[in-house]
């Protein structure tokens, strides 16, 4: 296993909820992420909390029901915020970003900034299910940004792997 905590983005909950992990096929994902998130194996922040409980629907209501807001960590340490803040400066430093993907990638509402900046800070290993196109100038995208501050990322197979996770179908 990771010696690194998994740090989970917004869509590895989004993408299981709407494709396939979806709770009434496979609610063996989400007893797993009850039973390992908030743990020294698997993280969240607070801001990804929020993104999830915002859209009012099963997926938020799941969130709200069966996961503590305890379970998500705080992103407002002085440290991560420094952080943050040299993500920043780093996106804006490429000169390939267009403005509008700088304008939402320091939107201090949203996690993904603030997912690096944690995982930076703390030796985090990131887990999402983003792309990694270091062309695409539209979106400053999680990969990206992990690979030239050194911060390792997997999706959520790898992360399931490494954490032994089986689902058996007992039929």
């Amino acid at each position: 296993m990771s010696a690194a905590p998994f740090l989970l983005d917004s869509n590895v909950f989004i993408e299981a909820h709407r494709r396939y992990y979806n709770a009434r096929i496979c609610p063996g994902f989400w007893k797993a992420l009850r039973h390992f998130l908030g743990t020294p194996s698997v993280l969240s922040i607070d801001k990804v909390r929020d993104e999830l409980v915002e859209g009012k629907d099963d997926l938020s209501k799941w969130i709200t029901r069966s996961l503590a807001p305890a379970s998500f960590v705080s992103s407002g340490q002085a440290a991560v915020l420094n952080r943050y803040a040299e993500i920043q400066k780093w996106a804006v430093a490429q000169n390939r970003f267009t403005a509008a993907a700088l304008r939402d990638f320091a939107d201090a509402e949203k996690a993904d900034a603030w997912l690096i900046a944690y995982a930076l800070e703390n030796g985090s290993t990131l887990v999402t299910h983003e792309g990694n196109d270091p062309k695409l100038n539209k979106r400053v995208l999680i990969p990206v940004v992990c690979r030239a501050f050194g911060v390792p990322v997997k999706d959520t197979f790898d992360m399931l792997h490494e954490l032994k996770v089986l689902f058996d179908w007992n039929p």
